[in-house]
Protein backbone atom coordinates (compact mmCIF):
# COMPACT_ATOMS: atom_id res chain seq x y z
CA UNK A 1 0.00 0.00 0.00
CA UNK A 2 1.25 3.55 -1.16
CA UNK A 3 0.59 6.29 1.26
CA UNK A 4 1.61 10.21 1.03
CA UNK A 5 3.03 10.88 4.23
CA UNK A 6 4.83 14.37 4.49
CA UNK A 7 7.80 15.62 6.94
CA UNK A 8 8.91 18.71 8.14
CA UNK A 9 12.87 19.13 6.85
CA UNK A 10 14.85 20.72 9.70
CA UNK A 11 18.06 22.51 10.02
CA UNK A 12 19.81 24.76 11.68
CA UNK A 13 19.58 24.95 15.34
CA UNK A 14 16.40 22.72 15.63
CA UNK A 15 18.61 19.62 13.64
CA UNK A 16 20.97 19.86 16.84
CA UNK A 17 18.27 19.80 19.91
CA UNK A 18 20.30 17.03 21.82
CA UNK A 19 23.46 17.04 20.61
CA UNK A 20 26.92 18.31 21.79
CA UNK A 21 27.43 21.57 20.17
CA UNK A 22 30.26 23.97 20.42
CA UNK A 23 29.63 27.87 19.66
CA UNK A 24 31.81 30.28 18.98
CA UNK A 25 31.54 33.97 19.89
CA UNK A 26 33.43 37.36 19.71
CA UNK A 27 35.04 36.54 22.30
CA UNK A 28 34.55 32.97 24.40
CA UNK A 29 33.97 29.38 23.31
CA UNK A 30 30.79 27.65 25.13
CA UNK A 31 30.02 23.73 24.68
CA UNK A 32 27.41 21.55 25.96
CA UNK A 33 24.19 19.89 24.55
CA UNK A 34 21.79 22.11 22.49
CA UNK A 35 18.73 21.63 24.46
CA UNK A 36 16.57 24.12 23.51
CA UNK A 37 16.78 27.54 21.04
CA UNK A 38 13.68 30.44 20.12
CA UNK A 39 14.37 33.08 18.30
CA UNK A 40 16.93 34.81 21.18
CA UNK A 41 18.80 32.29 22.10
CA UNK A 42 20.42 28.79 22.66
CA UNK A 43 20.01 26.99 25.99
CA UNK A 44 22.98 24.45 26.80
CA UNK A 45 22.80 21.99 29.51
CA UNK A 46 25.86 20.52 30.92
CA UNK A 47 27.65 23.60 29.44
CA UNK A 48 31.45 24.30 29.44
CA UNK A 49 33.25 27.87 28.77
CA UNK A 50 36.23 26.52 26.83
CA UNK A 51 39.60 28.29 27.23
CA UNK A 52 41.95 26.41 25.53
CA UNK A 53 41.01 24.04 23.00
CA UNK A 54 43.58 21.88 21.69
CA UNK A 55 42.97 20.27 18.35
CA UNK A 56 39.33 20.80 17.11
CA UNK A 57 38.63 17.45 15.85
CA UNK A 58 40.18 14.88 18.47
CA UNK A 59 40.29 14.50 22.05
CA UNK A 60 39.13 16.55 25.16
CA UNK A 61 39.21 20.10 25.31
CA UNK A 62 42.70 21.51 26.61
CA UNK A 63 40.64 23.87 29.19
CA UNK A 64 37.45 23.76 30.00
CA UNK A 65 35.25 24.97 32.56
CA UNK A 66 31.74 23.87 33.08
CA UNK A 67 28.91 26.63 33.65
CA UNK A 68 25.41 26.38 35.68
CA UNK A 69 22.79 24.65 33.89
CA UNK A 70 21.02 25.79 32.08
CA UNK A 71 23.38 28.04 30.27
CA UNK A 72 22.06 30.52 27.75
CA UNK A 73 23.53 32.20 24.54
CA UNK A 74 22.45 35.18 22.93
CA UNK A 75 22.06 33.94 18.72
CA UNK A 76 23.26 37.91 17.65
CA UNK A 77 26.49 36.80 19.71
CA UNK A 78 27.18 33.84 17.68
CA UNK A 79 30.03 34.02 14.84
CA UNK A 80 29.84 30.35 14.00
CA UNK A 81 28.64 26.69 15.95
CA UNK A 82 29.05 22.97 14.78
CA UNK A 83 28.91 19.53 16.40
CA UNK A 84 31.24 19.28 19.47
CA UNK A 85 34.43 16.91 19.48
CA UNK A 86 33.57 15.64 23.04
Amino acid sequence: MKRVVETEEVSGFVAMLDEKVVVFCGVYIYTGILSGVNEDHLELTNPKLVYETGELVTGDWKDAQSLPTPWRVMLQGIESWGPAKC
